[in-house]
């Protein structure tokens, strides 16, 4: 669902594996301006827990470490970190299984039924690789199933419920797992006080 192409599908590719091991995953990323650009990352907790400014602090600095070496941009450019917030855009294909029970609104590409917009209760998710569609309970109990091959766009929106699920120690699936960061870079002209 994450459809990145030219510059920002690279950039994506050299820097997910970092977020990998550091136990982030990319949630959104793009590039804006032309004169300095701006890479903007929005990354997620892998154990699904709430992001913090430390742990989007180490993103990046690893991430500007990645893109310093590999240099996909040339000349200046800054990088923004931030996390996906509670009424996050649904980018990836576990998104919809793990936020089942929220209300999402979502635009596709192609009409459906003569319709290219949907809010409803997320229900499930169908399919198979590659051909997953999300399922979505509207009002009156109508379901529509939306191929995530063909959604423009797709964020939760923000209610009490989604608010208090968020909320809840580790994730809105309840988790709680502590991580360790494998990743904690001194910043540039600072020495390490004993």
């Amino acid at each position: 669902m994450l459809r990145l192409t030219g510059l920002e599908s690279r950039i994506a590719d050299r820097i997910a594996p970092t977020l990998a091991d550091m136990g982030f995953a990319l949630v959104r990323l793009a590039v804006l301006g032309r004169e300095t650009p701006t890479v903007q990352i929005m990354a997620d907790r892998s154990d699904g827990g709430q992001i913090s400014v430390e742990d989007c602090e180490q993103i990046s600095h690893a991430v500007g470490a990645v893109l310093d070496v590999d240099d996909p941009i040339p000349g200046a450019w800054t990088l923004e970190v931030s996390s996906a917030g509670i009424d996050r855009p649904m980018t990836r294909v576990g998104d919809w299984e793990r936020f089942a029970g929220h209300l999402v609104k979502v635009e596709m590409d192609v009409p459906i039924d003569g319709r290219k917009r949907f809010a409803g209760t997320i229900t499930g998710l169908r399919g198979d690789r590659g051909h997953e569609a999300a399922v979505l309970r509207m009002d009156g109990d109508e379901e529509v199933t939306l191929p995530l091959r063909e959604m423009r766009k797709a964020r939760l929106v923000l209610t009490d419920a989604l608010i208090e699920a968020s909320a809840a120690p580790g994730s809105a699936d309840g988790q709680n797992k502590p991580r360790i960061p494998k990743l904690n870079p001194q910043k540039p002209g600072k020495s390490k006080k004993n």
